[in-house]
C-alpha cells in the first residue's frame, strides 16, 4: 500500500513544480530575452483561453526572440541596439538581415506590449486616456467600433494599434504581418494582435468575435501608465 506520507510528498512535488514559471525552459540565449507573462495564461478566461495564450506566448512569442537573437548573433552595433531603435532604422539593417529582423523584431516588439495591456476587467478607460480618446478618436463606442472594424478588414495576418506621441495625441492604424508603428518611429498605447493564432482555438473563423471579447481583458491602468510613459518620452516598445 501506498502510504500516506508519500501521497503527500508527492502532492507537494507536483504543486511545487506547476509553480515554476513556464517560460524558463524558453529563454534564449543572446540580448533579447522572452518576458514572463504578467498573470497566470488563464486570467483572460472565458474571453481568451489559457491554452491560447500559453502557446501564443510560450512558443510564437519565444520562437520570435530565438530567431532575432540568432540573426544578431554575428553583429555586434546590432546586438547592442535598443529594439525600438533597430526598428526605427531598418533601412540601415544590413539587406540579409533586414526582413528577419523586420518580421521578427516587430514580433517581439508587438507580443511584450501585447500581454502588458491584457490581464484586466476591461471595462472603461479613465483619466488622461479618456480624455485623449474622446478629443482624438471621437469617444471610446466610436474608437471601439473603428477599432473593431479595422481589425476586421486586415487581410490576412497583422495587428490594430493606437498610436501616441509626445504630445498625448492618438492615432489609429493597421499593420500587415509583425509590422509596427516603432518602424515608423513612432510610439505605441496599445495594440490587438489579429493573427489566427491569437484566437483560433476558442473562435475559429470568427475574428469580430474575437475582437469584441478583447476588450473585456484589457487593463486600463497598464494602458494609462504607457501613456504617461508617452508623454514623458520614456515609452520604449
Amino acid at each position: 500500500m501506498i502510504s500516506r506520507r508519500l501521497v503527500l510528498t508527492g502532492a507537494a512535488l507536483i504543486s511545487a513544480s506547476a509553480a515554476i514559471p513556464r517560460a524558463f525552459a524558453q529563454a534564449p540565449a543572446g540580448p533579447f530575452t522572452l518576458p514572463p507573462l504578467p498573470y497566470p495564461v488563464n486570467k483572460n478566461e472565458p474571453h481568451i483561453d489559457a491554452m491560447t495564450m500559453e502557446l501564443h506566448h510560450d512558443k510564437h512569442h519565444a520562437a520570435y526572440v530565438k530567431n532575432l537573437n540568432d540573426a544578431v548573433a554575428g553583429n555586434a552595433d546590432l546586438a547592442k541596439m535598443p529594439l525600438q531603435d533597430m526598428l526605427a532604422n531598418l533601412a540601415k539593417v544590413p539587406d540579409s538581415l533586414r526582413t528577419v529582423i523586420r518580421n521578427n523584431g516587430g514580433g517581439h516588439a508587438n507580443h511584450t506590449m501585447f500581454w502588458q495591456i491584457m490581464g484586466g476587467a476591461g471595462g472603461m478607460p479613465t483619466g488622461e486616456v479618456k480624455t485623449a480618446i474622446e478629443r482624438d478618436l471621437g469617444g471610446f463606442a466610436a474608437f471601439q467600433t473603428a477599432f473593431n472594424t479595422a481589425g476586421e478588414k486586415q487581410f490576412g495576418s497583422g495587428w490594430v494599434f493606437v498610436t501616441v506621441d509626445r504630445a498625448g495625441k492618438l492615432a489609429l492604424v493597421a499593420k500587415p504581418n509583425q509590422d509596427t508603428p516603432l518602424m515608423e518611429g513612432e510610439r505605441v498605447l496599445m495594440g490587438n494582435d489579429v493573427w489566427e493564432h491569437a484566437y483560433y482555438l476558442k473562435y475559429q473563423n470568427r475574428r469580430p468575435d474575437y475582437l469584441k471579447a478583447w476588450w473585456n481583458v484589457l487593463d486600463w491602468a497598464k494602458i494609462g501608465e504607457r501613456y504617461a510613459a508617452a508623454k514623458a518620452g520614456t515609452l520604449t516598445i
